[in-house]
């Protein structure tokens, strides 16, 4: 059975009962801890501190998802692409569980609209979307279980906002391209943090892209995956270009 996309309609999620008629709407089921969903769409820059000191936001959620999200999408991948090779496999799941389509999931299913963050902070993290998506995903966890979010993830998600066809004529990502290439060549790649740039929410990462511990490239971005998918394009023209000279 299809279902329509959230549609935001409210104002002020800070309620209880507001913000179970949104994860209502979007996820078609009533969450049992409301906190949980509080907490994932809790970005770092509004940061809440608690009476012992402690700072809570969506990061610890966005790591328990991002960890399910991945498992999830692997199971997936490999039942429903039985003959295919482990670089397929690694290709696909990447384009998946990217930041830039994280990031338009959010928007579509309206997920960004639940998103608590402070308010300059939107053109600083470009992928807070992204991010809150994956928090989601470890709220739902944590709240009902493995088995019920690996239905959510597919009969809500998958079944509905995914193009399989689509996704395997899309080109790939740039780091799943290094990433072949270096298995090729038998070269080890590692993306190193290399200077912080900023502070605050004006913070960007520096990462370089090192091939048998030699420099190849290097990107910056306002997170360190956004700084390593800019390293690893920049890496990807470095070597076609050398490939085409030779």
């Amino acid at each position: 059975m299809r279902f329509r996309p959230y549609k935001p309609g409210f104002t002020d999620f800070s309620s209880d009962r507001q913000l179970k008629i949104a994860i209502k709407s979007i996820l078609g089921y009533k969450p049992g801890n409301i906190f949980l969903y509080h907490l994932a769409f809790l970005h770092k820059s509004a940061t809440q501190e608690t009476l012992n000191g402690l700072k809570v936001n969506n990061e610890r959620l966005e790591f328990l998802g991002d960890a399910i999200l991945d498992a999830v999408t692997a199971d997936y991948l490999f039942k429903i692409f039985p003959t295919k090779d482990e670089g397929f496999l690694t290709e696909m799941r990447s384009k998946m569980v990217s930041r830039v389509t994280l990031n338009k999931l959010s928007r579509k299913m309206g997920i960004d609209q639940l998103i608590l963050l402070e308010g300059s902070a939107s053109g600083a993290f470009r992928s807070y979307r992204g991010d809150a998506f994956e928090a989601l995903i470890g709220a739902i966890y944590l709240d009902k279980g493995y088995d019920f979010t690996r239905k959510i993830i597919l009969d809500r998600i998958f079944g509905y906002y995914f193009n399989i066809d689509d996704l395997v004529n899309q080109e790939v990502n740039f780091k799943s391209k290094v990433i072949e290439w270096a298995q090729h060549e038998k070269k080890q790649i590692r993306f190193v943090v290399v200077e912080e740039v900023g502070s605050g929410y004006k913070k960007q990462y520096i990462v370089e892209l090192l091939a048998d511990d030699c420099p190849l490239s290097r990107g910056q971005d306002y997170s360190i995956k956004g700084a390593e998918q800019n390293a690893a394009e920049k890496g990807w023209q470095k070597i076609n270009k050398e490939t085409i000279d030779l």
